[in-house]
């Protein structure tokens, strides 16, 4: 199926954004786990970059990274070529790209980049609102975790319009050192509800294989290692211990939402999330693992 986004179109202003200067004065929102590295990446790379967070506790550390602080959202929005936004909620973010929002305030050559994992559907449809604004929204998800933010080794997923895309790449490859164009808006948080249905299957998958493993006796350290030549390997596996699972069970709701919307059913991710609910507590606890509290 043709992709709406990237078809050409002399009369839309969006197709003539590659004659444009580069995005250099990013805005961030959302300094948290991940955003506050993205925010030293970009730093780093010579970004001048703006930041406003809802605590103001994350001020002197937001000014460690050497970006500024901003404590008004609209003259953040004002200064941007570009905004990353990095909140946890879909309420959050239907607040910010709105008339109401950010979008009054922002130049018609600026590009937004939400970072946030929710629904497609919200995606595509902030994408539209801004459209109607004459700005550009893509979903630019993020995969490999807040380990992969420090290093700036990050993998980005980036649905919408393919123009934009090609501006905002520079800013994205900042903190990310793969970066895949999904197609239009939306397709970055499919692709990122892939890559996460596969983690946490992964993950249990782990505990369970380690755990059966150790109930005999096997030296867990020594079976993990030759798994990780075989066949099994995987991320998980790879950095085993390190994982939190902080975000897994809003993960996989939205997974489920989203299989429910396309009526089909994920007997396996469904019996992933009620694991991964009791694994978090003793996650790593291997000897207590599939037994009784």
């Amino acid at each position: 199926m043709s992709d709406p986004a990237n078809t050409q179109n002399p009369q839309n202003p969006q197709n003539t954004q590659n004659d444009l200067p580069p995005l250099k004065r990013v805005g961030v929102i959302g300094a948290g786990r991940m955003g506050l590295p993205i925010i030293g990446h970009l730093a780093a790379k010579g970004f001048d970059v703006a930041v406003h967070d809802i605590d103001p506790a994350r001020q002197a550390a937001v000014e460690q990274k050497g970006a500024q602080w901003v404590h008004d959202i609209a003259a953040l929005a004002a200064f941007s070529d570009a905004i990353l936004i990095c909140v946890g909620f879909d309420s959050e973010l239907r607040q910010l790209i709105s008339r109401q929002g950010i979008l009054q305030h922002m130049r018609k050559d600026a590009v937004v980049a939400l970072l946030s994992t929710v629904h497609p559907e919200t995606a595509q449809e902030l994408a539209a609102t801004g459209a109607a604004a004459g700005v550009p929204v893509l979903d630019a998800t993020v995969c490999r975790g807040p380990r992969a933010a420090d290093a700036g080794t990050l993998l980005s997923f980036v649905g919408g319009d393919e123009n934009a895309y090609r501006r905002i790449r520079p800013v994205l490859a900042a903190y990310s050192t793969d970066i895949v164009h999904t197609g239009r808006a939306g397709s970055a948080q499919v692709a990122k509800a892939a890559n996460n249905l596969v983690l946490w299957a992964c993950l249990v998958a782990d505990h369970e294989a380690l755990a059966l493993a150790d109930s005999y006796g096997l030296d867990v350290g020594m079976l993990r290692r030759a798994l990780m030549i075989s066949t099994a390997d995987n991320d998980v596996l790879k950095h085993w211990g390190s994982n939190e699972m902080a975000w897994a069970d809003d993960d996989l709701e939205i997974i489920g939402a989203m299989a429910a919307g396309q009526g089909i059913a994920l007997p396996q991710t469904d019996a992933t999330r009620a694991i991964c609910r009791t694994l978090r507590p003793r996650r790593y606890r291997l000897n207590e693992y599939g037994r009784k509290a």
